[in-house]
């Protein structure tokens, strides 16, 4: 009954402002209004007439007068929130306010893709709309891969802290799955050869091998000489625009595998799901080497002989001369792998 009260005093003050019959008043409060395409409209703070005015910028409402006095009659269902919301084609003025009071904010989303280095990620969340205030500090590897729901509004801290919270749970759920008998004690050194792995490939199949590979040389004491790292080295996270150089490979660096065996101090990117899965329950195989195939994959190697072979087949490949292939002697170091361990240096 007080709503059918409020609503009459409504019809009886646009009336008297408008001139109105009481059809045309309800129409005007009950009836279509006028946005000809569906919106989304973000609703600014500040109180009703800065609310009206977004509104009547956007053809949402026609008359602000009429809204604010709708908004005061019908108070008692709620306060108009500030937010971002989903208008449709048409809406009502009764529907307007039914939204602003009780529909759910419109839900962004950003997606920070598998191996991007703190450097990347932070460019991205500066550059995304709809975020508030600063990118806080955070290090290499924190951050989960994930698409993360937002509001208008919501901060860059507080992704940040959603994102590291889901790193978290992601390696220590991965960490209580893990295989026996891994060389590495700690889920830190798993997050390390994690954010090697994904650099290394984008086949998700691809994943357990190549973190096969890294951990059948790390048994055997050898280097992982993976080229990510080394560009990591060499940029510190920032992306490369430039091959790598024999000077990259050659400098003394904590994070150069060519160098330094084992693990390098700190992951080179943010790993996702999959690949903490793919060190932490790894391929069984053989394989020491691998290189690219041409496909967007890897030829994978036993030997040094065969590993070879695949070098010189992605090096005629390279040049337009994939069927002109031959294999170098098995006597001499072949040329350094595009990607993953190398032939030539052991």
């Amino acid at each position: 009954m007080r709503l059918r009260l409020l609503l009459l005093i409504f019809l009886l003050v646009l009336l008297v402002a408008g001139g109105l019959g009481a059809s045309a008043a309800w129409r005007a409060y009950a009836g279509p209004g006028p946005l000809a395409e569906p919106a989304q409209i973000v609703i600014p703070r500040g109180g009703t007439e800065r609310i009206a005015a977004a509104l009547a910028e956007r053809d949402v409402i026609r008359d602000p007068r009429a809204f604010a006095v709708a908004s005061w009659l019908t108070r008692s269902a709620g306060p108009l929130r500030a937010a971002e919301f989903q208008f449709p084609a048409g809406v009502s003025l009764e529907q307007v306010l039914h939204i602003l009071r009780e529909a759910r904010p419109v839900q962004r989303r950003l997606t920070i893709p598998e191996g991007l280095t703190a450097h990347q990620i932070r460019a991205l969340l500066e550059r995304t709309d709809g975020l508030s205030g600063e990118v806080p500090t955070f290090s290499e590897g924190d951050i989960l891969p994930e698409t993360y729901s937002y509001e208008w509004g919501e901060s860059r801290a507080a992704i940040i802290r959603r994102a590291d919270a889901a790193m978290d749970r992601a390696l220590a759920e991965a960490w209580a799955n893990r295989a026996p008998d891994l060389p590495f004690t700690t889920p830190r050194e798993a997050l390390v050869l994690a954010s090697i792995v994904e650099r290394e490939t984008g086949k998700p199949e691809e994943r357990p091998r190549v973190a096969g590979v890294f951990i059948n040389r790390m048994r055997r004491g050898m280097p992982l000489q993976s080229d990510p790292t080394v560009a990591y080295a060499a940029t510190g996270g920032a992306p490369m625009d430039r091959p790598i150089t024999r000077a990259d490979l050659d400098r003394d660096h904590p994070f150069n595998t060519y160098r330094v065996r084992g693990l390098p101090p700190g992951p080179i990117a943010s790993p996702g799901k999959a690949s903490l899965t793919a060190v932490l329950r790894p391929e069984d195989n053989d394989f020491l080497y691998f290189v690219a195939d041409g496909s967007g994959g890897h030829a994978f190697a036993r030997t040094l002989d065969e590993h070879n072979r695949n070098v010189a087949r992605w090096r005629a490949i390279e040049r337009g001369e994939a069927d002109k292939v031959t294999a170098p002697p098995a006597s001499g170091p072949a040329a350094r792998s595009p990607s993953g361990p190398s032939a030539g240096r052991r």
